[in-house]
């Protein structure tokens, strides 16, 4: 079935197993050994946005549906979907040989509770699922039937949503799992097992190659296709230091780095050993407030934002070398169908007397914004300091706390105030993917409490969201992305401070590597 790019908008363990059927035999040799932006130590791909989360996701466990290279939704776990003819009952049906990794067969039921707890916490999940879904059943084993309140091109494209959250299947009795609780289990139906007992939080984690995967029969495509297994280990090692790693995959100690520094790209393009691959996806830097305390939960002090902030400078001090960065004035990614400027004369310019005036005008009395940065992902290493120097001279006083990325993502969750552990505001990146439509992107759900960390709570938005979601019109969609934008601009629940390109480097014996929005590692081999 296929969603044309615009319409991607409508329609773009604890007991992890570990007897025979779930790994390959240890005599197998072959290990692929990456570097990752970052240490993993959240797995439940529920709990967090963060993309290491959604990575690992993508190694152990499988989607109902997919995007190909050319963003066409595919089946993956299912087999056939039947449409009626009224557009509000789909009946997919899984595919044989599908099994968990502790042996049991994969069901309809598991599938539909993993949807469930999916829909709990994911933006486009919530809409669809809350707004549109009337009933979901399993008359057996191996069918799932979606009845819909009234049409909608998003059900198919939300079941096979590329990027966080993903919608990734596992068994009923861990999918059941409070979505408010992360959990403990991490048993998926995908291409490679975890390694529970080599997991070592900042060290390395260990995937194994799962013999019982049956992959599709269609050739390998971004995220869709047959997941073929060509390794039969891959370890993620923990390599904070970005030269070490470059020095790491230079000497042949690794095979693979996720996302290189821009500034030793010329490095490893001088290596006679190592490739450069460019990736599908652009990326976007954003900075999200937090809406529920002071100072950010007046409109007119986010607002001042708009003005002291400079995409330009951070570009500059994070990218460098303009071949890989570009000033974009649009919420929705530049090149992309819903991109538009509209609104956003004068912003994102660093007019520091602007900001000024705005805060003088709401009465900004200097409570100090908490801003988080991270410091060990280069690609956000040097936000923070931007940030903090912009603000400041936009009239803000900034309290920056340092800490790396997965202390960051811990500590955003939390509602506490400032001074009491929480937090004012902090800056991320996205891929394209996950910002294409006002539906998927996250940070635009402005659902109250439903919303994510940072919990901006407005019906108006909402609306609009809705209004999105039901329309399948390209030009009427577009309006509502620029209604969604000017929004934005008044509510502030983020703001996009600039696009940017981060390729892969690997090593030329490195083969298959498919292009998507998100690094997967089914396909890939090492030549000898």
């Amino acid at each position: 079935m296929r969603f044309r790019k615009f319409a991607l908008a409508t329609a773009l363990g604890a007991a992890v197993a570990s007897g025979p059927l779930a790994v390959a035999p240890a005599s197998a040799e072959t290990v692929l050994k990456a570097v990752m932006h970052s240490d993993v130590k959240i797995i439940d791909p529920i709990w967090t946005t963060a993309y290491i989360s959604r990575n690992v996701g993508y190694m152990i466990y499988d989607t109902l549906f997919a995007l190909d290279a050319k963003n066409d939704v595919k089946p993956q776990m299912v087999d056939k979907v039947d449409v009626s003819a009224d557009k509000l009952t789909y009946t997919m049906t899984l595919r044989d040989g599908l099994l968990w990794h502790d042996g049991q067969p994969v069901t309809a039921e598991d599938c539909i509770a993993s949807l469930k707890r999916w829909s709990a916490k994911d933006s486009l999940g919530q809409k669809v699922f809350t707004g549109f879904v009337s009933e979901i059943s399993s008359p057996d084993a191996k069918t799932i039937v979606i009845k819909l309140k009234e049409p909608t091109g998003l059900l198919l494209f939300a079941l096979g949503k590329p990027s966080s959250n993903v919608p990734f299947m596992m068994p009923k009795r861990i999918a059941e799992t409070d979505p408010g609780k992360q959990i403990s289990e991490f048993i998926g139906s995908g291409p490679f097992v975890l390694k529970r007992d080599e997991w070592k939080p900042g060290d390395k984690i260990v995937f194994a190659k799962f013999d019982k995967y049956k992959p599709r029969s269609e050739p390998a495509s971004a995220f869709a296709g047959g997941k073929v297994v060509n390794v039969d280990r891959v370890e993620w090692l923990a390599i904070a230091d970005a030269q070490q790693a470059v020095n790491a995959l230079s000497a042949g100690e690794i095979d693979y780095m996720e996302q290189p520094p821009h500034d030793l790209l010329p490095l490893i393009k001088g290596d006679a050993n190592l490739k450069i691959v460019p990736v599908s996806a652009t990326g976007q830097f954003t900075i999200r407030v937090n809406s529920l305390v002071a100072p950010f939960n007046n409109l007119k002090i986010k607002q001042a934002l708009w003005y002291a902030l400079n995409q330009e400078d951070f570009l500059k001090a994070t990218v460098g070398n303009a071949e890989y960065y570009k000033v974009c004035k649009s919420y929705f990614p530049c090149a992309t169908p819903l991109s538009t400027t509209a609104g956003m004369d004068g912003l994102l310019a660093g007019n520091s007397k602007k900001s000024q005036e705005l805060l003088k005008e709401a009465g900004y009395d200097g409570t100090p914004i908490v801003l988080m940065a991270s410091t060990d992902l280069p690609i956000l290493t040097n936000l923070g300091p931007v940030a903090k120097q912009l603000m400041e001279r936009g009239g803000f006083k900034v309290d920056m706390q340092s800490m790396d990325w997965q202390t960051l993502v811990a500590r955003r969750t939390k509602k506490d105030p400032p001074e009491a552990g929480g937090w004012s505001a902090f800056l991320t990146a996205w891929v394209t993917a996950d910002v294409m439509n006002p539906v998927s992107t996250g940070y635009l759900n402005s659902a109250c409490e439903k919303a994510l960390f940072g919990w901006p709570c407005d019906t108006q938005m909402e609306k609009l969201r809705d209004d999105f979601a039901r329309e399948s019109d390209p030009a009427k969609q577009k309006a509502i992305a620029e209604a969604v934008q000017a929004r934005n601009m008044e509510i502030t629940a983020e703001i996009p401070v600039g696009e940017y390109l981060s390729p892969v480097a690997m090593r030329k014996n490195v083969k298959g590597f498919l292009i998507a929005p998100a690094p997967v590692l089914w396909n890939v081999e090492i030549a000898k």
